[in-house]
């Protein structure tokens, strides 16, 4: 992902509010891997239900707010596998919910799906493939598993973010 400025950031909302995007506490952008990354994505420290996802999307930013279900009251959570990078093993999944853009989001419309709860969908695209997946482990072979996760990756969330986007 090619590094953004925090102006290009805020300005890449597809469904937020001039007043929600201006409220955003966002990353340290400094500090960021952007070579690394296949998309920005953070929870609000000071709105802990927030989240928000920015990546590159027909040439340019497209960031879309987002809001997390909240914790289970009995404490127990289910394992689910995330629908962007599709890693069961590292992280819990959330869902987190979009309101859509323009007047299909004025109207309350709303869509969903599963994301890793710590939007750590980047990292877990790129871990060393389990043998299963690989077969033998030929290093090759390990890369091309990888390099596939990451275009999975890529493609699903642009996906979703269109979905956002869309005016029907």
């Amino acid at each position: 992902m090619n590094p953004l400025t925090e102006k290009q950031i805020r300005a890449s909302f597809l469904n937020a509010s001039r007043r929600e995007v201006t409220q955003a506490v966002l990353p340290d952008l400094a500090d960021l891997p952007w070579d690394r990354l296949d998309y920005l994505g953070w929870r609000d420290r000071k709105a802990p239900l927030s989240g928000y996802v920015v990546l590159e999307l027909d040439g340019g930013p497209a960031g879309v707010l987002l809001r997390a279900s909240p914790a289970p009251t009995s404490g127990r959570r289910r394992k689910a596998m995330c629908a962007w990078c599709r890693d069961l093993a590292s992280v819990e999944a959330t869902l987190y919910v979009a309101r859509r853009g323009g007047a299909s989001g004025k109207a309350g419309n709303t869509i969903g799906t599963l994301i890793c709860e710590d939007f750590s969908c980047s990292r877990n695209t790129r871990r060393p493939p389990t043998s299963s997946e690989s077969g033998d482990g030929i290093e090759a072979i390990a890369d091309q598993v990888v390099a596939e996760r990451i275009a999975g990756l890529r493609e699903r969330s642009a996906q979703f973010v269109r979905d956002v986007a869309a005016t029907s």
